[in-house]
């Protein structure tokens, strides 16, 4: 794995993130936080989730340590401020990444998990496992989306298109 692929694959999250916000601000703002059959109990609880995991993941690789507290539902009144916050959660990613080299990627990422479970990867393999992670809750959240009749539309990797 080199620093470009990550880099990449990080810029297709980012992209797949900011189409399911787009279709997320067609959602009446009462429906954001309904009940939903997903992991993290409503559309803006799952998107949340994706957020705080991407922040707590590259604060983790940037530090060594997780951050003191994971984001909730409460700290996001509005999308609007959600999707503030992810931009510079996004943009804190980038640079991270811009900051590295292809060998700094087999460096080890040492933690605990909540099961008490201590841990070392490879960065790259954290890396690709934050873009993994989202894919999947943007997939519980683009259900919520399509049953409320705003698809995001494709988020498959092949879709995304980096500018040179």
């Amino acid at each position: 794995m080199r620093v470009a692929e990550v880099s990449v694959l990080h810029g297709y999250c980012q992209w797949a993130n900011g189409r399911v916000l787009d279709a997320t601000a067609q959602v009446p703002a009462a429906q954001l936080v309904e009940p939903a059959p997903v992991s993290h109990g409503s559309l803006l609880g799952t998107l949340v989730h994706v957020l705080s995991c991407e922040r707590e993941w590259r604060v983790l690789c940037q530090e060594g340590d997780w951050p003191s507290a994971m984001l909730t539902v409460a700290d996001f009144p509005t999308l609007s401020a959600l999707r503030e916050r992810w931009a510079m959660e996004a943009e804190s990613m980038r640079v991270f990444i811009d900051g590295l080299h292809d060998e700094d990627l087999d460096g080890l990422v040492r933690y605990t998990d909540d099961e008490g479970t201590a841990h070392e990867d490879p960065l790259w393999h954290v890396l690709v496992h934050v873009v993994n992670h989202g894919t999947q809750f943007r997939s519980e959240a683009a259900v919520v989306l399509t049953e409320a009749g705003h698809s995001p539309g494709s988020l498959d990797l092949v879709g995304y298109r980096p500018s040179a």
